[in-house]
C-alpha cells in the first residue's frame, strides 16, 4: 500500500492528519512513519494491522476513549522497546530523502548568505592595503668595543651579542607608536597633512576633552597596523592601512622614526661610554704620574744597584707598573678619540633592503574566501532548517501546541525589547 493511500484512509475513517498521530495509532515511532512517507510505501504488516483496527475498533477510536489512549500508549512503549531496524534506524538514505524534499530551502539559504556577505563586503567593509619592506639593523662595532672596554674595567653596560638592534618589540613598542601619532599624512578620506592621531581616532570630528584616552586608543591602533617578523637575518615589515599611499607613507615614517630612536639610543650609550673613558683617563693619568714619580725617586736614591738583586727587582717592578699604566692610558686615549668621531659621524642604524611601495591592489578583505565560507555555512544552515521543518511537519498535536506556545513567548519577549515599549516603561 502507498503511504498516500494510508494517510487518506486514516484521515477519512479516524480523523487523523499528523504523522505523529498515525505513529501513535500504529504503535511505531514518528520517524518510521516519516520514512514511509519519503518512500511512499507502507510495510505489509502495518497495512494488515490498520485494516484490523479499522474493522474492530472504529467506535472506540472515534470516541477517543481514555482507556483506548492508555492502551495505545502502552502499545507505543512496547514497540519502542523492540529492535526493529526499519522503525528505529535513521539511514543515510533517509537523510538524503529529507534533503531532497527540502532542496529549495537548501539552495535558497546559501544564496541569501552569499548575497548578504557580498553586499557587506562591497558597501560596508573598507578595503585594506599592505605595504611591505625588508630591513636589517646595522652592526655597531664601536659600541661593542666600548661595551667590552667598560666590562673590562668592571662596568656593566647593555651588550648586543649579534650586533643587531632592530627587534619586533622595539618596532611595536608604545614609545615608537606615540612618536608616530605626531606625524602628519596625506589621505583621500581626511585630506592633506592630518596628524596620525586624528586619522586613527576622531577623524573629521572634534577631539574629546580627554586627550590621553585618545592617545592610548591611537597607540593601540598604530600597533595593530604593524606586523613584523624575522626571516633569516632580515626582518619583514608589513603595514596595513585603508589607503595604498597612506600605507606606504606610514611605513616610511615608521622606518624614519625607528632609525631616529636607534640613533638617539646609540648616542646616549656612546655618551655614557665617553664619560666613563674620560673619567678613567683622569684616574689612570694620576696613577701613571704617581708610578713615574716613584720610579724617578727610586733611581735618584739608588744610583748603583748592579750588585743588589733586591734593588734590581724593585726597579723592575716599578718599571713594569709604569709600562702597564702607559698602555692603559694610550688605549683609553685612542678609544676617547674613536668615541668623539662616532658621536659626530652620520650613519644609518636601520638598513632598508627593500623600501616600502604603494600596493596596487587591496589585500583584504578576502572577498573570495569570505564568499565561499558564507556559501558553505548557508548550506549547513539550510540543511539544519530542513530537518527542523521536517520535525515540525511530523510532530503531533501536543507538540504543535508546545511549538505554537514557544513562538508566542518568543514574539512577546521580542516586543518587550522594542523601542516603543522601552520608552513607555
Amino acid at each position: 500500500m502507498k503511504f498516500s493511500e494510508l494517510q487518506k484512509l486514516v484521515e477519512n475513517k479516524l480523523g487523523i492528519k499528523h504523522l505523529a498521530d498515525i505513529a501513535r495509532e500504529l504503535g511505531v515511532t514518528p520517524q518510521a512513519v516519516s520514512n514511509w512517507k519519503s518512500r511512499d510505501s507502507v510495510p505489509y504488516k502495518y497495512v494488515v494491522k490498520i485494516r484490523k483496527q479499522l474493522d474492530s475498533s472504529i467506535p472506540d477510536i472515534v470516541s477517543k476513549d481514555t482507556e483506548y489512549r492508555k492502551n495505545n500508549d502502552q502499545r507505543l512503549n512496547k514497540y519502542q522497546n523492540t529492535t526493529n531496524y526499519e522503525e528505529y534506524n535513521f539511514s543515510i538514505t533517509d537523510i538524503f530523502l529529507v534533503i531532497a524534499s527540502h532542496l529549495k530551502i537548501i539552495i535558497l539559504t546559501p544564496f541569501i548568505f552569499f548575497i548578504i556577505t557580498y553586499i557587506n563586503i562591497k558597501f560596508f567593509t573598507d578595503a585594506v592595503y599592505i605595504s611591505s619592506a625588508k630591513i636589517m639593523s646595522s652592526s655597531s662595532s664601536n659600541t661593542s668595543q666600548f661595551n667590552g672596554l667598560a666590562t673590562a674595567f668592571g662596568i656593566a653596560t647593555p651588550s648586543n651579542t649579534d650586533g643587531q638592534w632592530v627587534y619586533p618589540e622595539i618596532i611595536k613598542s608604545r614609545t615608537i607608536a606615540r612618536a608616530m601619532l605626531n606625524r602628519k599624512f596625506d589621505t583621500i578620506k581626511y585630506g592633506p597633512q592630518k596628524s596620525l592621531l586624528q586619522i586613527l581616532t576622531y577623524g573629521k570630528g572634534k577631539p574629546s576633552n580627554n586627550i590621553e584616552n585618545e592617545i592610548k586608543s591611537g597607540v593601540d591602533e598604530v600597533i595593530g597596523m604593524i606586523d613584523v617578523y624575522m626571516e633569516g637575518s632580515f626582518y619583514n615589515l608589513n603595514i596595513t592601512a585603508p589607503e595604498p599611499n597612506f600605507a606606504r607613507d606610514f611605513a616610511l615614517a615608521l622606518l624614519e622614526e625607528l632609525d631616529s630612536h636607534q640613533r638617539e639610543y646609540n648616542l646616549s650609550k656612546t655618551g655614557e661610554t665617553r664619560g666613563f673613558i674620560e673619567e678613567r683617563i683622569k684616574e689612570t693619568e694620576k696613577e701613571l704620574n704617581s708610578a713615574e714619580e716613584a720610579l724617578k725617586n727610586f733611581r735618584a736614591s739608588n744610583r748603583r744597584i748592579e750588585n743588589s738583586p733586591g734593588l734590581l727587582l724593585e726597579q723592575e717592578r716599578l718599571s713594569r707598573e709604569v709600562a702597564v699604566l702607559i698602555g692603559v692610558f694610550t688605549t683609553l686615549k685612542q678609544q676617547l678619540e674613536t668615541a668623539k668621531i662616532d658621536i659626530v659621524k652620520d650613519s644609518d642604524y636601520v638598513v632598508v633592503l627593500d623600501p616600502p611601495e604603494a600596493p596596487i591592489s587591496p589585500a583584504g578583505p578576502g572577498k573570495r574566501g569570505k564568499l565561499i565560507i558564507a556559501s558553505i555555512l548557508g548550506i549547513f544552515v539550510g540543511i539544519f532548517f530542513s530537518f527542523i521543518k521536517e520535525y515540525l511537519e511530523n510532530s503531533n498535536s501536543e507538540e504543535q501546541k508546545k511549538i505554537n506556545k514557544m513562538k508566542r513567548l518568543i514574539i512577546n519577549n521580542i516586543k518587550d525589547f522594542s523601542p516603543i515599549r522601552l520608552i513607555k516603561k
